[in-house]
């Protein structure tokens, strides 16, 4: 399985992106699916994520701003991003908790994309 995320880049203070991130291989099911950033010097954090059902969990620094959906058909899931910050710069990282059937058995594995650079001017 692999995770190719997109949709990074630099904007302005207010701004707005999309990331995208599409999951290819063999995939039973994706849940959750989500997004984590990492900023120089910090831990990684969780941004939000979405469950197959379409339950959604942000941080409370996303709340309100971003909006994470997700296309079951095309195993992608989305990160819009609104009322950009200067605190938003990070590298984003999208996230899978990917089940896969091996012969009579689910296996589960949770796998991470590259990441993508978003960078916010003030």
């Amino acid at each position: 399985v692999q995770l190719q995320a997109s949709g990074g880049g630099l904007v302005q203070a207010g701004g707005s992106l999309r990331l995208s991130c599409a999951a290819s291989g063999s995939t039973f099911s994706i849940n959750p699916f989500g997004w984590y950033r990492q900023a120089p010097g910090k831990q990684r954090e969780l941004v939000a994520t979405i469950t197959s059902g379409g339950s959604k969990n942000y941080a409370d620094s996303a709340k309100d701003r971003f909006t994470i959906s997700r296309d079951n058909a095309k195993n992608t899931v989305y990160l819009q991003m609104n009322s950009l910050k200067p605190e938003d710069t990070a590298v984003y990282y999208c996230n899978a908790d990917v089940s896969t059937i091996v012969g009579p058995s689910v296996r589960s594995r949770v796998y991470w994309g590259q990441g993508t650079q978003v960078t916010v001017s003030s």
